[in-house]
């Protein structure tokens, strides 16, 4: 197992697709779920980003797919927040079964919106920082 951020969920038959194959739409809310027990380990609740004006957003979600994923497979979902310069940032997370095989990667750009302003943070990584209890599980 890696080291990076890993979360374990077992697919579920209605999170299948008519080939018995995982839901592309399914990917997509696993990845969600990674990243905000992500937030949750580093110490960040959804409630303390509200509480600064600001809410994370996603911009652009890529998934590649490797191999099959069906009905009671479990997958190991990795998770890492890339920061950059700039008003965004990425998230790169790799899906594997136990035994290691690649079944597929979510790649993700976000950001954090000012919700008063409409607009995004000049520096997404210090308003996660600030809130963070343990913002080594970023990498900050």
């Amino acid at each position: 197992m890696s080291d990076l951020f890993t979360v374990r969920i077992t697919v579920r038959a209605y999170e299948t697709d008519a080939q018995g194959h995982l839901n592309g739409n399914i990917y997509l809310q696993h990845a969600e779920h990674a990243r905000w027990e992500l937030l949750r380990a580093a110490g960040i609740e959804q409630n303390a980003l509200l509480a600064k004006g600001v809410g994370p957003i996603n911009l652009e979600s890529t998934i590649r797919y490797r191999r099959e994923v069906v009905a009671g497979d479990e997958v190991d979902i990795t998770c890492a927040f890339i920061f950059g310069e700039g008003k965004s940032f990425r998230v790169e997370q790799t899906f594997t079964l136990p035994d290691g095989t690649l079944v597929a990667e979510v790649f993700n750009v976000g950001g954090l919106l000012d919700l008063k302003a409409r607009k995004l943070v000049a520096d997404p990584a210090e308003y996660f920082r600030s809130v963070a209890t343990d913002p080594g599980v970023f990498g900050l």
